[in-house]
């Protein structure tokens, strides 16, 4: 069978009968592509590239669990949540390793900023955790600064879905907070709560 006749249903379905010449096609008719969005959103090569291998390996991973509609809004958009998370991994170590490098510079840290600190690091923790979808409505909402109906557009959702994966997204660190003893108001007295 010639994969490169085959329409992008065609290969998916081929895909979830797990066969590898699917995913080999679907890499060589979108791996240009993914990786000029990933490289448009990080603007470095090689985490590009490694941003475009990790939605390929979680496609094959995957290939049964998941509901592919149109083949490359899926792609694109897993490009997306994999750039988001690898920024905010990147973002939270070096916010670590800052707090640890200053830590043993000066042992004179007041108690609010290390209990501040260990506070966000935690919520970050906890929204990493989160869907992917929902995740990425959250990082848009709070950490850009996007309105629902900005956010709607740019994920091409409707704005209650955008509301949905918004409050999934607070219930959670709420919850995360409670599960540990905090108190929402002790973590939004310390301006970490978004």
């Amino acid at each position: 069978m010639e994969f490169e006749s085959l329409n992008d249903d065609q290969l998916i379905a081929r895909l979830q009968m797990s066969d590898a010449r699917a995913i080999t096609e679907i890499y060589r008719r979108y791996w240009k592509k993914l990786l000029a969005i990933a490289y448009n959103h990080i603007r470095d090569k090689d985490d590009a590239e490694e941003v475009v291998q990790t939605v390929f390996i979680k496609l094959w991973d995957k290939r049964n669990d998941i509901a592919i509609g149109q083949l490359p809004n899926y792609l694109a958009t897993a490009v997306k949540y994999s750039v988001f998370s690898m920024i905010q991994k990147k973002n939270r170590k070096d916010e670590v390793g800052q707090f640890f490098v200053m830590n043993h510079q000066s042992q004179d840290y007041e108690e609010e900023k290390i209990y501040t600190i260990f506070l966000r690091q935690y919520i970050k923790g906890v929204v990493e955790e989160l869907p992917d979808r929902c995740r990425l409505v959250f990082t848009y909402s709070r950490e850009q600064g996007k309105t629902i109906p900005e956010i709607a557009t740019t994920m091409n959702i409707a704005e209650k879905t955008v509301e949905a994966h918004l409050t999934k997204a607070l219930r959670r660190i709420k919850h995360s907070l409670k599960a540990i003893g905090i108190s929402v108001a002790i973590a939004i007295s310390f301006y970490i709560f978004w």
